[in-house]
């Protein structure tokens, strides 16, 4: 079992039938929205998702009434839904928790964030980011030669530009230019010989280079990509190549050029006291070059800023042990430290905060097209002279049926079961049982199942028996969702990161069935995995039984960081059609919809992998000509298919239902 909101305890025999009527408040705490919500999603009194834009009021927008808009507008399914207030609010929060730590540590300076884009390069994402920081000066942060071209011009001049990253000849003079045109561009050093390359570029444009060195800390960074710090991380340079720029730079009288020292400890920080630790390291570097002469004037702490993505506050691969308030203190308080002691006046303080800004924003909506249920009776009767296995299972399954059985005897039952079908499956490759004998096997074996579950379930033996954890799996549902976890949640693949994902509707009601969600792809990992719940076993999502004429939809909450740009192309499914909502207490519902992007097309896919149109509409012409002249088809049947195959180039790439 498992604690719950409020300390409440949550079993895992939730999904047995309970006297005490269910609510949307415990559909709220089994899917443990209050730990990954941060005050912007809920659940409403009709039992549908809802999101809060602004959590300091009331106005609240039903996520159902968005997707029945949608609907309405015949939209594309599945979608990705972005409320750009959640993202502005996100921008506003993380500016405000530093401006708040500034000022109750009375700290010397300022507070200048920038957006990492590589976390949604998406220019509708960007350009919100860049307006909602326009009163903090908030900028931009890029690392490659196209992410340098699309940030440049949205830039002015009192806003930041870090350029992390390998850079080329073109990137640095790219830079420099920019510099030259009053723009805060700083090209972040990441070894010797980039710093050289820049010197030379510099010289031969005549202009004096800014510059910014990224430095690797003993300090190792904690959670999952700990690597990205500490002596063998990928990028920065060591401390005595450090000090051979520095020396380089003082030669030519240039130690106003260095100005922004930076590290990163790595996307997700769990613990804070690694922070802590990482940021007082990296201050005392600042402070030994700024009594050195060196006119270092900020101090980037990279990104990192965790997300709970389900965990609440704990110490987990999806979990952080602080909140937004507490890291801005954290770093606030270890610089103005340092630089107390060291008696060096206080650096502007930078932070790259992508994953915290963007990642609630955006909500993935799923279709769900069917069911495979294990122990869903069908039909069929038995054969007329019915093998001796099937005439056992029988047995087995009336003997349930007729008496309330204890553990003992449910668990022989089972062993019995299991025992018959192995016997048949073995009879049957030896060619020795029929097809109809062994179709009757299976049947009467997932109907003892079906019988057995809920006995042992209601039973709570401690120790839990092995055969109750096979049986819940054996009984576990397939979910089939028009997307693909490849293109949408490419990181659950990859990574085994997990999104926090329940149905959007129907929360008032019991989900009385374990599913598992799979996806459209032709293969075995196109599924979701494990699931964020306040039950114990992760393998599985609470869902509810489908009903017939009635759709029903998935909501996989924070995608909006890194999911939209890294997404795969697995079996050719393209981008998911995008809506871009905003609140607005005025309009029916609470919202409108700004845009609407439609996903990609099948011919748009192809593109991308040298298909085009024009040359698969000619053979395909070719193969239906060669039909009808050999007589195998009819000219009019041949036109018809070759113009069914023309429309699909049309079509989306993923499933219309119906």
């Amino acid at each position: 079992m498992a604690k719950g909101r409020a300390g409440a305890v949550v079993r895992d025999d939730q999904m047995t039938p309970q006297a005490e009527p269910w609510s949307a408040e415990r559909s709220a705490e089994l899917y443990r929205v209050d730990a990954w919500g941060e005050g912007f999603f809920f659940i409403n009194e009709q039992g549908h998702a809802a999101v809060r834009p602004f959590p300091e009021n009331g106005l609240a927008i039903d996520i159902v009434q968005v997707v029945n808009e949608i609907r309405r507008r015949n939209g594309g399914f599945p979608v990705l839904i972005r409320f750009q207030d959640v993202l502005r609010a996100r921008v506003r929060r993380l500016n405000e928790a530093f401006a708040a730590a500034v000022v109750e540590a009375g700290y010397g300076n300022v507070y200048r964030g920038v957006y990492p884009i590589k976390v949604n390069q998406m220019h509708e994402v960007v350009e919100e980011v860049l307006d909602a920081g326009r009163p903090w000066h908030m900028g931009l942060e890029c690392g490659s030669k196209a992410e340098l071209v699309a940030a440049l011009p949205h830039l002015d001049d009192e806003r930041l530009l870090l350029c992390n990253g390998v850079k080329d000849r073109t990137m640095l003079s790219l830079i420099l230019a920019a510099q030259q045109l009053g723009q805060k561009v700083l090209p972040i050093v990441e070894k010797y010989s980039e710093f050289e390359q820049l010197l030379a570029l510099a010289d031969q444009a005549g202009v004096r280079p800014r510059l910014a060195a990224r430095i690797r800390l003993a300090t190792q960074g904690s959670g999952r990509w700990f690597e990205s710090a500490g002596a063998r991380s990928k990028f920065g340079i060591a401390i005595p190549e450090l000090l051979r720029m520095v020396q380089e730079l003082e030669r030519r009288g240039c130690q106003d050029c260095l100005q922004l020292l930076h590290f990163h400890l790595g996307s997700q920080i769990a613990d804070i006291q690694v922070l802590k630790k990482a940021v007082t390291e990296a201050c005392q570097v600042y402070a030994s070059l700024v009594k050195q002469g060196i006119g270092v004037t900020h101090l980037d702490v990279g990104g990192g800023l965790g997300v709970n993505y389900g965990t609440g506050y704990a110490r987990d691969e999806d979990g952080i042990n602080y909140g937004l308030q507490e890291y801005a203190n954290a770093v606030v308080y270890a610089v103005k430290e340092v630089c107390d002691a060291r008696e060096v006046p206080p650096p502007v303080l930078v932070s790259e905060s992508g994953r915290a800004v963007t990642a609630h924003h955006s909500v993935l909506v799923v279709p769900v097209l069917g069911t495979h249920r294990p122990d869903t009776p069908q039909e069929g009767d038995l054969p007329e002279k019915p093998h001796k296995t099937v005439k056992g299972l029988k047995k087995i399954l009336d003997g349930l049926r007729r008496r309330a059985n204890q553990p003992e005897e449910l668990l022989e039952a089972y062993h019995d079961a299991k025992d018959a079908r192995n016997e048949a499956d073995q009879l049957f490759a030896l060619g020795y049982l029929a097809l109809d004998q062994l179709a009757a096997v299976q049947r009467l074996y997932w109907r003892v199942c079906a019988e057995i579950l809920p006995g042992l379930r209601a039973a709570e033996l401690d120790p839990v028996p092995d055969e109750l954890a096979e049986l819940e799996e054996r009984l576990t549902d397939l979910y089939l969702c028009d997307f693909s976890v490849f293109q949408s949640m490419l990181d659950h693949w990859a990574i085994g990161q997990g999104f926090p994902i329940m149905p959007i509707d129907r929360l008032e009601e019991q989900p009385n069935r374990r599913g598992v969600l799979v996806d459209l792809t032709c293969d075995s990992d196109g599924k979701v995995s494990h699931y964020i719940s306040a039950l114990a076993d992760k393998s599985f999502l609470p869902v509810h039984a489908l009903q017939a004429e009635a759709s029903y939809y998935i909501g996989v909450f924070l995608v909006g960081a890194y999911q939209d740009i890294m997404g795969d192309t697995h079996n050719l499914f393209g981008r998911v059609p995008e809506v871009h909502v905003y609140a607005d207490a005025e309009e029916p519902g609470s919202f409108w919809i700004e845009k609407v992007i439609p996903g990609m097309t099948v011919h748009e896919m192809l593109a991308q992998v040298q298909y085009f149109p024009n040359d698969l509409n000619r053979r395909m012409s070719e193969l239906v000509r060669r039909k009808i002249d050999a007589g195998q088809l009819r000219p009019g049947i041949g036109m018809q298919i070759l113009d069914q195959y023309t429309a699909s180039f049309n079509e989306t790439t993923y499933c219309i239902p119906g």
